[in-house]
Formats: C-alpha cells, sequence, structure tokens
C-alpha cells in the first residue's frame, strides 16, 4: 500500500483500489516503516471505501488496530448518502473520561493518600461483572437511557455544574429503548455507577504544569492541584448494543449492494430503518455511559469529604468536563466550502471543538473545548483545548489517549515475574487493582509515549496543550 509524508505531523495514504477518498494519518517520523502500524492503516484505507465517506479517512497518532476501523479513527458520512457503522463507534459505546479538579494540593493528600486509593477501591466497584450500588427496575432503567446525566441530576447525584460541563450535557438525542434488546437491558440493570475493567480507571493525580495559563484559569486548574480523573463506559449494555447490531448489519449489508473490504466494517446506510435503529440504540448507550460515569463522580466526592474529614465547599470538587472516545454524531461541518451534516463516527478519538463555537459550553467558549487525553497510569496524561485547524481538518477530532504498542498477551510476557505495584509504588504512584492479570496486561510501556502522542496533535495544530497531570494513585479493574 502506498503511504507517503505531507509534512512533520502527517502521512497520507493515496485514492489506490476502491478507496473514495485519500486517508491522512497524523503522525510522526517512522510510520511508513513500523511493521505494528501496517493493519491500522490498511484499516484507514478500507474505511475510505465505505459509501458516503466526505473529506478523509482519518487517525489520530494513537492509532492502533481496531475492530473494522482502526482505534483512533475518524470518518465522516454525508447524512443523506453516507452508512453508519458500529465498528467505527467501538464495543464501548460513550468510552469516556472525565476529569474533576478540587481546593486540594498535593502536600494534602500525602499524608492520607494510602487511606483515600483503599476507600475508593473499596466504594467504587470495579472489576469484570461488577454490579453497582443502584438497582434499576426497567421503567428507570429506560429513563436513564433517554435522560443519562440529567437522570443523574434528578436522583440527586449530579450539580447543574456536572451536567453543564459533560458533553452534549451528558444526554444525546434520539435516544430509543425500544430498539434496544431485552439481552441489553439485562446485562445494564445492575452495573450503572461501575468502573468495569481492562483499561478502565479511576486516578487521583495533580496538575504538574500549566503550559497555557489563560485556559488553565478557565478550566479552574493550577499548578499543584489535586485532581481526579474518571476512565470507564457503558459497561455490558453498550456491548451488548454492538454486538447486536453487528449481527444484523452483516446479515443485511448485502441487500443495499455495499461491497466490504472486511467484514468487521458491517453498516447500514444511514437512511435506512436498521440505520436508524442502531443510532437510537447507541444514543442509549451513550446515555448510560454518561450516567455511569456521574454516579461515580458523586461517590468519589462523598469519599474525598470523609477521608479528609471536610464538606463540600472546603473540597471544592468541580467537574472540568466529561468527553465521550467512542461515538457517532450527527454534526454540521464545512466540506468543500459548503456546511454539510454529516455522521461523525470518532472510534478512540476526541471531539476537540474550537473556541466560539455554540456547542462549546459558554464558560469555556472563549477558549475552546477542554479535551482530556489519559496516558498510561505510571507516566501522565494532558489537558488540551480545542482549535479551528481541528474544525477545518478533522470534524473537529483529536486523539484520545496514548495507544497500545502491546497486546495484552505480549504485556503478560513482558510483565512476568516482575512487581509491577512495587514499581510503580517506587515511583510514588500507589495502585490498587481486581482482575489478576490487570497490572500485568496494563504496565506502563504496553502504551506509547503519551508525550509524543500529544506533541504531534499540537505540532499539526488540531489542539494545543493546557495543562499536564502527574498520577499519584490508581484503582484499576
Amino acid at each position: 500500500m502506498e503511504i507517503r509524508q505531507i509534512d512533520d505531523y502527517r502521512w497520507e495514504i493515496p485514492r489506490q483500489d476502491r478507496m473514495r477518498v485519500r486517508g491522512i494519518v497524523f503522525a510522526g517520523p517512522g510510520l511508513d516503516t513500523d511493521p505494528q502500524q501496517r493493519e491500522p492503516l490498511r484499516q484507514v484505507a478500507n474505511v475510505a471505501t465505505l459509501p458516503g465517506i466526505v473529506g478523509a479517512s482519518l487517525a489520530m497518532p494513537d492509532m492502533h488496530w481496531g475492530y473494522g476501523f482502526p482505534i483512533g479513527g475518524v470518518a465522516a458520512f454525508d447524512w443523506k448518502d453516507g452508512i453508519v457503522s458500529p465498528g467505527g463507534v467501538g464495543y464501548d459505546i460513550n468510552c469516556g473520561v472525565r476529569l474533576a479538579a478540587t481546593g486540594l494540593s498535593e502536600a494534602d493528600l500525602r499524608p492520607r493518600l494510602r487511606e483515600l486509593v483503599d476507600t475508593l477501591y473499596r466504594e467504587i466497584p470495579c472489576g469484570v461483572g461488577s454490579t453497582g450500588s443502584v438497582r434499576l427496575d426497567r421503567t428507570e432503567e429506560k429513563r436513564v437511557l433517554r435522560e443519562g446525566s440529567r437522570w443523574a441530576a434528578r436522583q440527586g447525584f449530579a450539580e447543574d455544574s456536572d451536567v453543564e460541563h459533560t458533553e452534549e450535557e451528558g444526554c444525546l438525542t434520539g435516544a430509543d429503548p425500544q430498539a434496544v434488546s431485552e439481552r441489553a437491558m439485562e446485562r445494564g440493570k445492575k452495573q450503572l455507577g461501575t468502573l468495569g475493567s481492562g483499561n478502565h480507571f479511576l486516578e487521583v493525580g495533580i496538575v504538574e504544569e500549566i503550559f497555557d495559563p489563560q485556559a488553565a484559569d478557565v478550566f479552574g486548574l493550577f499548578p499543584g492541584q489535586a485532581t481526579l480523573m474518571i476512565h470507564s463506559g457503558s459497561r455490558g449494555f453498550g456491548h451488548q448494543v454492538c454486538d447486536d447490531f453487528l449481527a444484523e448489519m452483516a446479515r443485511s449489508s448485502r441487500k443495499w449492494g455495499i461491497e466490504l473490504p472486511d467484514r468487521q466494517l458491517a453498516c447500514a446506510p444511514l437512511a435506512s430503518e436498521l440505520g436508524q435503529r442502531y443510532l437510537a440504540a447507541m444514543a442509549c448507550a451513550a446515555n448510560f455511559a454518561w450516567a455511569n460515569r456521574q454516579l461515580m463522580l458523586h461517590r468519589t466526592r462523598r469519599v474525598f469529604e470523609s477521608v479528609f474529614g471536610i464538606g463540600p465547599r472546603e473540597l471544592a470538587m468541580h467537574l472540568v468536563y466529561d468527553v465521550c472516545h467512542n461515538i457517532a454524531k450527527k454534526e454540521a461541518h464545512q466540506v468543500g466550502g459548503e456546511v454539510r451534516t454529516l455522521c461523525v463516527h470518532r472510534k478512540g478519538a476526541t471531539r476537540s471543538y474550537a473556541p466560539g463555537h455554540e456547542a462549546v459550553n459558554e464558560s469555556y467558549r472563549a477558549v475552546g473545548q477542554p479535551v482530556i487525553i489519559p496516558g498510561d497510569m505510571g507516566t501522565a496524561s494532558y489537558v488540551l483545548a480545542g482549535t479551528r485547524q481541528a474544525m477545518e481538518e478533522t470534524f473537529g477530532s483529536t486523539c484520545h489517549g496514548a495507544g497500545r504498542v502491546m497486546s495484552r498477551k505480549q504485556a503478560k510476557k513482558r510483565s512476568k515475574g516482575r512487581a509491577i505495584q512495587r514499581e510503580l509504588e517506587d515511583r510514588g504512584i500507589l495502585v490498587r487493582w481486581t482482575g489478576r492479570s490487570t497490572l500485568a496486561e496494563e504496565i506502563p510501556e504496553a502504551y506509547k509515549n503519551i508525550t509524543e502522542v500529544v506533541d504531534v496533535v499540537e505540532g499539526a495544530g488540531i489542539s494545543r496543550k493546557v495543562a499536564r497531570l502527574r498520577p499519584l494513585a490508581v484503582v484499576k479493574g
């Protein structure tokens, strides 16, 4: 497959074979010689063959192999003539991350850090099949699916500012529980307010460095400040929604005359009944995920207050922002000089809307949408802000994390015989986990260098650095 470097941060896959548009990959040097990127690059080219795609098939610097679409992939399809693909959203629908900042400092945290992480581990359900403290009957579960974070606010689990500082205000329109299978409903009813497993985490950290003082001030961030990050998604509910519709679309693709270079790209026209039904079910899963992260934030606030013996005013914990990574959304973007209505798939990619955009919360509109980019549990994470360049080049999108460079099997082999917990504690990072192999699979070297990934998106101009965060304690599933 032909690939050529455009500049220091962009690579092009020219149109070839059945590609309808070119591919653009944001990456540093060596992309063309990296054997680990051959399959993800092929997936970028495959996505470019799908009906109704506009602009280019895109991938971010944290790109790695995924189901159908690469993780780190972005693709937009015309709302009238295009398709929607569950593989372009992913199994963990609205897997996302939220960042909260506090009025505490590292000096406040250190004396009680071990007690804090132990209590968080005890109070926030985590691990495969974990169940939450909120039990939903069928009527209430449907309300969660329709309302997302707004349901949590009505139940007293969210402050108004939590809802305002969540992407889409925590509720994607068009959600219809009737589009969801009985199996998905059953899997979701006990999992609200749970972290899950794998790469999901809850992390206590501090603001280590500020790059953009103006934006940091608007976001409410300052050096040495204690922060909280929660990374989770729609749990078994979203996984089941994806599974259900992949199977149905795989059976139906031929009747629309769609030739797929990879069966994992199973899709349906946006205008079809099946396509609209998937969007309605996907919105339910997205709303479940926002409510899920909101419940964990609420419970975490109570843990901080209890451990430190302070009230809400002293804790001053406020949600900076909540972004989703795995989603397909109806959005308006300029393409070829005209505004078009599109279905933008972001799989392992984050929205990066520019200053002044009406979809950005008014309190942040002057500096752009907050973008939260978690790294591995042993190094750092970043807060960035959206840019106009992103609106012009990537449908307002940027990277979502470090991106894996090792499979879980490879990571377990690399970590054999090592005391990962002790290694992290020697760096000043406390860690608690549930799964037997979780730490082995999630070792820091299993991921790309987060700073290098962030430097690419800033160098390309599709987001800009605001602050770097350093982990102090991590809870893993």
